[in-house]
């Protein structure tokens, strides 16, 4: 769950404060008004709110060049431009904190109005309409997959699948299961399709925010195009399991919350039929991609063990 921090303000000589107000062109009235500073925790890079008090709004700032996620390796500037680029195109598509600028030379810095919102996550924790926000999530989902189709690259899902595994330096024995198991997948018929879409790619409970009657997706750093849309699905039914499991004691209250999902999700039974061939695929990915966070040996030996399970039903339950 993520959380603030107050950890300064800038000052009148700051470098980065004048490009921020620059940014900010008109609205912000007094070039002199103070900005106070707010750490966002936790997240993949840097990210930080800056609050213009007298102006009554702020802006948040996500720092591309300071990773503090288990993805250290790649290009600080490339992922900021792609980044950019691609908020650019979603804000014609869904709600999306509104993309203000970047600057590579502010430790690679992309802007961004801020949304205050209630998220899924929290809306499951207090057990606020968890129907209804399920409803608006799978909505706007529907929405981004359907207006952004493709051609589908069955590869490219299975190497994003084996670059999880590869983050999470398994054993050669239980690297092998794995390697087994996505073989009989690759050669089944369950994840073929005539053609793909963009997927948000990291949609987890905290990156869908509600303010008000709108719903707003963050953080499309994980975004992918020639996907597979069930992607997204299996994420959030992972997601949803792991909740009700670790915070209820069992992760089967979960299902009636997935099963309403996806029903919102499809227009008719046989799009349900096709969305939970694929399911259990990317409910594994889902699991596998909460084992890469710091948690305890117990805790990931759970998340592993449901990985693995989700596999496992999917090629039963076509035998």
């Amino acid at each position: 769950m993520a959380r603030e921090k107050r950890v300064g303000a800038l000052g009148s000589k700051d470098a980065f404060r004048n490009w921020l107000v620059e940014a900010l062109g008109s609205r912000v009235s007094d070039r002199n008004c103070p900005i106070n500073v707010y750490m966002i925790k936790p997240s993949s890079h840097t990210v930080c709110r800056y609050e213009f008090p007298t102006q009554g709004f702020s802006a948040v700032a996500k720092f591309y060049g300071e990773p503090t996620g288990w993805n250290k390796d790649y290009d600080p500037v490339q992922a900021l431009y792609n980044e950019f680029h691609i908020l650019k195109k979603m804000e014609q598509i869904i709600s999306i904190p509104q993309p203000l600028g970047m600057h590579r030379d502010f430790h690679c810095a992309l802007l961004s109005d801020y949304v205050q919102g209630r998220s899924l996550y929290k809306c499951i924790e207090k057990d606020d309409c968890i129907y209804d926000r399920l409803t608006a999530v799978a909505q706007v989902q529907k929405r981004l997959h359907t207006q952004t189709r493709s051609d589908y690259r069955k590869d490219r899902t299975f190497a994003g699948f084996h670059r999880v595994l590869n983050q999470l330096r398994l054993d050669d024995r239980t690297r092998m299961k794995y390697n087994k198991l996505l073989g009989t997948w690759w050669h089944s018929s369950r994840l073929d399709l005539p053609f793909g879409c963009r997927v948000h790619g990291d949609a987890n409970p905290m990156n869908y925010l509600f303010r008000n009657d709108r719903i707003f997706v963050i953080d499309f750093e994980g975004s992918k195009d020639h996907a597979h849309y069930v992607h997204d699905l299996g994420l959030i039914a992972a997601e949803l399991k792991h909740y009700f499991a670790v915070h209820k004691g069992n992760g089967a209250l979960a299902e009636p919350y997935i099963g309403h999902y996806l029903w919102q999700y499809c227009r008719n039974e046989q799009d349900f039929y096709a969305v939970t061939r694929a399911l259990p695929f990317f409910m594994s990915m889902g699991w596998l991609r909460m084992a890469r966070l710091g948690m305890a040996a117990d805790h990931r030996a759970y998340v592993l063990r449901e990985a693995e399970a989700c596999l496992r039903s999917g090629i039963e339950s076509w035998n």
